[in-house]
C-alpha cells in the first residue's frame, strides 16, 4: 500500500462533474493499493498517517500531527501509485489490486481514521473521474509505503 501524502492549506474535489467536498488545513492523501495489501497494512499505514509530525509548531518546526492541529483529511483512491515503469514507455497496473478488494481496503483504511477521531475527513468516489485541487502548505509532500513501514 502506498499512500502520497501532501500538507495542504486547503484542497477540494470535484467527482464526475459535481463537487464532492473541500477542507481547510489537514492533509490531501492519494491512496494506491495493491495486489496481496491487507488490512492490517492499512491500520499500519493510518496510524503512521496520524502521527506524522509535519505541520508546523509556533518556533516553525515541523512538530505537530494532523490531529494535534485538528485538521482534515481529504483522501483519494489512487491505482496509479502502483503503476510499473520499468518496461516500455506505457505504465502496467497489474500490480494494483482488483476493484472489490482496493475499495473495501480503502474503505477500511478511511473507517480507521474516522474512528481515531480525525474531526473531518472527505473522500473521493472509488472508481470515479475525479479532479483534485490543491494548495500545498511548504510544499511538503510525503510518500509512505507499507513495505518500508
Amino acid at each position: 500500500m502506498k499512500a502520497v501524502l501532501q500538507r495542504v492549506s486547503r484542497a477540494e474535489i470535484v467527482i464526475d462533474g459535481e463537487p464532492g467536498g473541500s477542507i481547510g488545513p489537514g492533509l490531501v492523501v492519494l491512496l494506491g493499493i495493491m495486489r496481496g495489501d491487507t488490512i492490517a497494512q492499512a491500520d499500519i499505514l493510518a496510524e503512521k498517517l496520524m502521527g506524522l509530525r509535519i505541520f508546523t509548531d509556533e518556533s516553525g518546526k515541523m512538530n505537530l500531527s494532523v490531529e494535534d492541529i485538528g485538521g482534515s483529511l481529504l483522501v483519494v483512491s489512487n491505482f496509479t501509485l502502483c503503476a510499473d515503469c520499468k518496461k516500455g514507455k506505457r505504465p502496467s497496473f497489474t500490480k494494483a489490486a482488483p476493484p472489490k478488494e482496493a475499495k473495501n481496503l480503502y474503505e477500511a483504511f478511511c473507517g480507521y481514521l474516522k474512528d481515531a477521531g480525525i474531526s473531518e475527513i472527505k473522500t473521493g468516489c472509488f472508481g470515479a473521474d475525479m479532479k483534485v485541487s490543491l494548495v500545498n502548505d511548504g510544499p511538503v509532500t510525503i510518500l509512505l509505503d507499507t513495505k518500508e513501514l
